[in-house]
């Protein structure tokens, strides 16, 4: 291909090509020579694969060259000639390396430079000028340029500048990488990840910890959906007892009968279908860890009988008239209640509560917790990515007002929720992709969501015509009061918004004892 100074030239050679530079320009650039070179070798074609690059130009055969170039390079490539579609494109998706003609109409090169960087901050961005000034290069250079190409050039110029980029791209990568696991681990041995760095959230690990060593009963109390179980296997894999059983339950899961069959094994005949004896999970657990999920689930009778077990560490099969086992276990147990209110209500036994919260961990909700959710989106998008798509799919990213926007919810379901809808949007997210608010499955209203017989005050014990009408009263009185706001006191507004006339407006505000005073606005 013939190379003029609008085209590249892949076979020309580097040094026939480079438009010569001043010397300040050149100290602001790396070293062209074995290490750049040795920087483009050290990067396999297919991590290359996984990098992708934007080329903006509005010289059609620059663009369409260099794309060319790139492509057979092994780049994740895609081109624009408009400055304006480049912008709306690396809003949408993310591009690792910007190549960016710095003499463009209608938008100029350095508006578009300031618009990658300040989307997507961490982007190499490579500006080309035919006019390599000393000023150009500077201030490109000082708005966050990584470097730029000097028209014209060769494909071997381009090819050593794309194999130092991408280098860095990798680099960055893996310290990215060493760092989030480094902060997922949070200092563990193990495949426990305790993911978060608030105080509340920091301290239950912290006690955690110091319980761990030690074989005393531990209660952790908390909501559905905060981690109880998450934190049961971190305190048994720190233990003593590491190298033998965790054997978990969830007392809400099955009926009294089973759960106790579950739990204590059974004799043969014991009843109808019990064909041979069954050795039961706790005799299991033996030397090991027993994990109690939501406690306050189980039936009085069979806590009375769990009791014996954490008192003696006898074990009495269902069915059985002597003991059938001595057992050793370490027990951590689990609830959303408050256990204090669960003893109020009958629904723990008092003597079994002491014997089992001999520890307590507090477990934040997730809302208490704002700080955490970026660590835990972030991680739950690149665990599930790796799951659901191959290896050569590039992972999308968060935008900051998507954070913002999860940041803001309240999350009934703690980290559960967060991780079920980090894992719908995997499975309906494009590579590369950046995700925005809009596609988060979530209806921003559902946070301010209320029982309506709590938030209209429904008077359940009165009779119906009686209730109808108080609820009605509610309703209209939440209505203009709210309207009123919306509308700034303006009734003109205000009835435009509630598709009435004005007199029926001010039936309505008079009925409620709003009044509106010659020189203040409506008010109640």
């Amino acid at each position: 291909m013939a190379t003029t100074d609008s085209s590249i030239s892949p076979a020309a050679p580097y040094t026939d090509r480079v438009s010569p530079l001043t010397e300040s320009a050149i100290s602001m650039r790396p070293p062209v020579g074995e290490s750049v070179v040795s920087d483009s070798a050290m990067v396999p074609m297919e991590a290359r694969a996984s990098i992708r690059v934007l080329v903006i130009d509005d010289d059609r055969i620059l663009r369409e060259g260099c794309a060319s170039v790139l492509q057979v390079e092994g780049y994740n490539v895609a081109s624009s000639g408009r400055g304006d579609e480049a912008v709306e494109l690396f809003r949408r998706s993310r591009f690792d390396i910007v190549l960016v003609d710095l003499y463009m109409t209608p938008v100029p090169g350095i508006e578009i430079l300031k618009a990658v960087l300040e989307a997507q901050p961490s982007t190499i961005v490579i500006v080309m000028t035919g006019n390599p000034s000393v000023a150009s290069s500077l201030e490109a250079m000082r708005i966050g340029a990584w470097d730029y190409l000097p028209k014209p050039f060769s494909g071997t110029h381009l090819h050593l500048m794309f194999g130092r980029a991408a280098h860095a791209v990798l680099t960055t990568r893996a310290r990215n990488e060493s760092s989030a696991q480094s902060l997922v681990q949070s200092g563990n041995s193990d495949q426990i990840t305790l993911l978060g760095v608030s105080p509340a959230f920091r301290t239950a690990v912290e006690l955690a910890r110091k319980v761990a060593g030690t074989n005393a009963s531990v209660m952790l109390v908390g909501e559905s959906g905060t981690g109880k179980e998450m934190f049961a296997q971190f305190i048994h894999r720190h233990s003593r007892r590491a190298s033998e059983t965790l054997v978990p339950i969830n007392c809400a899961a099955m009926p009294e009968h089973l759960l106790e069959s579950e739990l204590f094994g059974h004799r043969k005949g014991a009843f109808t279908g019990a064909d041979r004896d069954k050795t039961g999970l706790l005799e299991a657990a033996h030397r090991g860890t027993f994990f109690l999920d939501e406690l306050t689930e189980m039936a009085l009778p069979l806590q009375a009988k769990l009791l014996r077990v954490v008192q003696d560490g006898v074990v009495r099969r269902v069915g059985s008239e002597q003991q059938d086992a001595q057992v050793d276990i370490r027990f951590i147990s689990a609830t959303n209640r408050d256990p204090r209110a669960a003893i109020q209500s009958k629904h723990l036994r008092e003597d079994l509560f002491y014997r089992l919260n001999v520890v307590s961990i507090a477990l934040p909700p997730l809302r208490a917790r704002v700080e955490d959710i970026p660590i835990l989106a972030n991680h739950f998008l690149g665990h599930f990515w790796k799951r659901h798509h191959t290896p050569r799919d590039v992972a999308p990213t968060f935008s900051p007002e998507a954070l913002e926007f999860l940041q803001a919810r309240a999350w009934r379901g703690n980290v559960r929720e967060l991780q079920n809808v980090v894992e719908h949007l995997v499975v309906l997210t494009s590579p590369g992709a950046v995700i925005v608010p809009d596609e988060i499955p979530v209806q921003k209203q559902d946070d301010n969501f209320t029982d309506p017989t709590v938030s209209l005050g429904v008077p359940m014990h009165d009779a119906y015509h009686v209730a109808k009408d108080h609820v009605l009263a509610s309703f209209e009185k939440e209505y203009v009061t709210r309207l009123v706001q919306r509308a700034a006191g303006n009734m003109s507004r205000a009835a435009r918004l509630a598709s009435v006339d004005r007199t029926t407006l001010y039936r309505l505000l008079e009925r409620h004892g709003f009044r509106k005073d010659s020189n203040e606005p409506l008010s109640l």
